[in-house]
């Protein structure tokens, strides 16, 4: 059972840099495409970004595209999101997920097998 815990969630000025960590127990996330999604209130999850396993191929939503970077520390067992010139409307909480072994990485929240409980990304407008 792969457990996530995300952190580094805060409130941000306009313009300004955070960056988001999500550590990785019971599962090595060098195996598994991982994912990072938000939501807003009243709104619904969206994908953010993701990357996969085998060659850490990265892919992003076209609103954080250039502002966004996400990455991996194998090491570590953990994976980051930058997140730089921040937008109002990247208020969210942002969780992390993970896809089962060798599995593809994808834009889907469905298709992500395990979930962190969330933290919270506040920038006022």
């Amino acid at each position: 059972q792969v457990q996530l815990v995300e952190s580094g969630g805060r409130l941000v000025q306009v313009g300004e840099s955070l960056r988001l960590s999500c550590a990785a127990s019971g599962g090595i996330v060098a195996n598994r495409a991982m994912g990072w999604f938000r939501q807003a209130l009243g709104k619904e999850r969206e994908f953010v970004a993701s990357i996969d396993w085998s060659r850490s191929v990265t892919y992003y939503t076209d609103s954080v595209k250039g502002r966004f970077t996400i990455s991996r520390d194998n090491p570590k067992n953990t994976i980051y999101l930058q997140m730089n010139n921040v937008k109002p409307e990247d208020t969210a909480i942002y969780y992390c997920a993970a896809r089962g072994e060798y599995e593809s990485a994808s834009q889907t929240p469905l298709e992500y097998q395990y979930w962190g409980q969330g933290t919270q990304v506040t920038v006022p407008s």
